[in-house]
This record gives structure tokens, sequence and C-alpha cells, in this order.
């Protein structure tokens, strides 16, 4: 899957292509870097599933732009499975901090 240039004002927002040319919105849940990787990480959901009660979430490695977004990079596959539970473990933070605010 590879990443659709977008406006500034869509920042939240990335479009994704997949094999057969299907495009969907996904909307960017939040991103953060990694010293231990040298990367930057963005968790994406599709757009049409935000009132959904379960939502999928797809983390990538990503290019940041010369302003730190993820709007002009390639999304990169996550392939290294300790680099894969690294991420993991902060989406689980975030989902239990997100919890914990209700």
């Amino acid at each position: 899957m590879s990443e659709n240039p977008q406006s500034p004002k869509d920042l939240d927002e990335v479009i994704l292509s997949d094999d057969k040319g299907n495009k969907e919105v996904y909307k960017i849940l939040f991103t953060f870097d990694s010293e231990d990787y040298g990367k930057s990480y963005v968790f994406l959901y599709p757009k049409n599933a935000e009132d959904s009660d379960e939502i999928e979430v797809q983390a990538f490695s990503f290019t940041p732009d010369e302003n730190g977004d993820v709007d002009a990079g390639e999304l990169n596959p996550i392939e290294d499975e300790q680099e894969w539970d690294m991420v993991q473990e902060v989406l689980n933070t975030f989902t239990e901090d997100d919890e914990q605010g209700e």
C-alpha cells in the first residue's frame, strides 16, 4: 500500500490504495517516533469505521516530509517481530490511557 499526497488541511487523513487500485480513506489515530529503531510510525483506521464499536487499526512506519507529516512519505509495513512488539506496546498503552480517560 502506498499513500497518496494530501493537501495540508487533510493531514488527519490519508488515502491508501491496495494492489488492485481500490482506494480507501483512513484517519490518522496518532504518530510517534522511535529512537531505538530510528523510524516514525503511524496508526491508521478506516474512516468509514469511525462510528463502529470495534475499529481495526493498522500500523506502518513512514518517512516524514519536511514538516514531519505523514502526507508525503511512503508507508512501509512493519516486518520485524521485535519492532512489531514495540509498536503493539505503544498502541496498547495508548488505548489503556484512552479508556482510563473516559
